[in-house]
């Protein structure tokens, strides 16, 4: 399944401007709508959040990732932010996805998103499943991040810290956004189903974390070793895994019901745009496929141009008819090739077109025949090509009658 990812701003508590991602899917109805929240420090262009909001967006899910305050591309300082502001940024993204493609239903946080996110879930009455991916018990394990620059911070009351090789300022406030979080109560009461995944070999977040958020909780809930892979979900197996997971794991609560209108009866063929591209979703009785125009003319290019699939659905119908004279003329062929191309040619006499601009439609046929033919064989076959069905459907006369509904 293909993922098309757009720009989707939203506004905070605070008034300031979040920057996120929206991972749609591109074919198929999305089942469920996720968000996700990123590591301590980091950002949704996060190898983790971009692998798997990506990943959940291919199996159906489409998933928001987005900056809190202060990083990436959002609005604001990181000093003015902390645990308190990044659970009001989750509920401010839930309410944006409430007014447009809908509330998420599926909240997923790593690391110490992970701690965010079972803040969170009580304040977005639509969540019915949440998923830890390495996160801490007690939020104020973060603080280990600060070592010895954290009693700095105490003493002068905002200082600039190096975490993970980054320099970030870091105030009381902060602290004491992380101090005395009532995880284990939000945990009892939380009323969803919840999947906690942590890594035996974490060595940022150790796995002890994830057997107490499990402990913590109430059924239902669900626990996945996340076997060789580290904190930050780096080897790129170990986000697709994750996501897999997830969408595997929060199957009862996605929208997997038939669309009666999505599988139409043979012969009839639905298409339907995607978004405000030129991407197109088309659905026959039994199969899906995408139809769009090249980039250089503003399109995407997921899918062939409907003039590709013109050609296609000739050269297809030729080598077919082909293949089956010859089996029923017990012909040696062996193999079809047919190279198409459509033009345009204006002509001086037209007498037979259907316009007024003196322009007829050409199409360019090669057709190259493999096995041990003869010449008569070979003519025959050629002479079989010009009585395809869909040729002769071309040829024709074609009414297209429209009807709007």
């Amino acid at each position: 399944m293909s993922v098309k990812t757009e720009k989707f701003k939203f506004t905070n508590a605070a008034g300031l401007t979040l920057d996120g991602r929206l991972e749609n899917p591109v074919t198929g109805k999305i089942r469920g709508i996720a968000l996700f929240a990123h590591c301590f420090t980091c950002t949704k262009s996060s190898r983790g959040a971009t692998k798997i909001t990506a990943a959940l967006a291919a199996r159906g899910i489409a998933t928001l990732r987005f900056d809190f305050t202060g990083l990436g591309n959002s609005d604001g300082e990181f000093k003015d932010s902390g645990f308190i502001s990044n659970v009001q940024d989750l509920i401010a993204a839930a309410d944006a996805l409430r007014d447009g493609p809908g509330a998420p239903t599926i909240i997923i946080g790593h690391s110490l998103g992970g701690a965010a996110v079972i803040a969170a879930a009580e304040h977005i009455p639509e969540l019915k499943a949440v998923v830890t991916i390495g996160a801490p018990f007690e939020v104020d394990h973060v603080l280990g991040q600060l070592g010895d620059q954290l009693e700095i911070v105490k003493e002068k009351g905002e200082a600039e810290v190096q975490i993970g090789g980054r320099p970030f300022v870091v105030n009381n406030e902060f602290i004491k956004q992380t101090c005395d979080q009532p995880q284990s109560e939000r945990l009892a009461k939380l009323g969803k189903s919840l999947l906690v995944m942590h890594a035996p070999d974490d060595d940022i977040v150790g796995f002890y974390n994830a057997e107490k958020i499990y402990e913590a909780a109430v059924q239902p809930k669900s626990f996945i070793s996340m076997e060789k892979a580290d904190h930050l979900l780096m080897d790129e197996t170990a986000a697709e895994y994750a996501a897999k997971m997830i969408s595997v794991w929060a199957g009862p609560h996605l929208d997997d019901s038939e669309d009666d209108n999505d599988a139409p009866i043979e012969g009839v063929v639905v298409v339907r745009s995607v978004g405000p591209s030129f991407t197109q979703y088309v659905r026959s009785s039994s199969h899906y496929y995408l139809v769009d125009e090249p980039s250089r003319l503003g399109g995407y290019d997921l899918g062939p141009t409907p003039y590709d699939l013109l050609l296609s659905g000739l050269g297809a119908c030729t080598s077919m008819t082909m293949k089956m004279y010859a089996q029923r003329k017990k012909i040696p062929l062996t193999g079809v090739t047919v190279e198409l191309e459509h033009s345009r040619d204006h002509v001086e006499d037209c007498i037979n077109c259907n316009n007024d601009k003196n322009q007829i439609d050409v199409i360019d046929r090669t057709i190259e025949l493999s096995g041990d033919l003869t010449d008569e064989q070979r003519k025959d076959l050629i002479r079989i090509a010009d009585r395809c069905p869909v040729h002769r459907t071309l040829e024709n006369r074609i009414d297209i009658n429209t009807i709007e509904i």
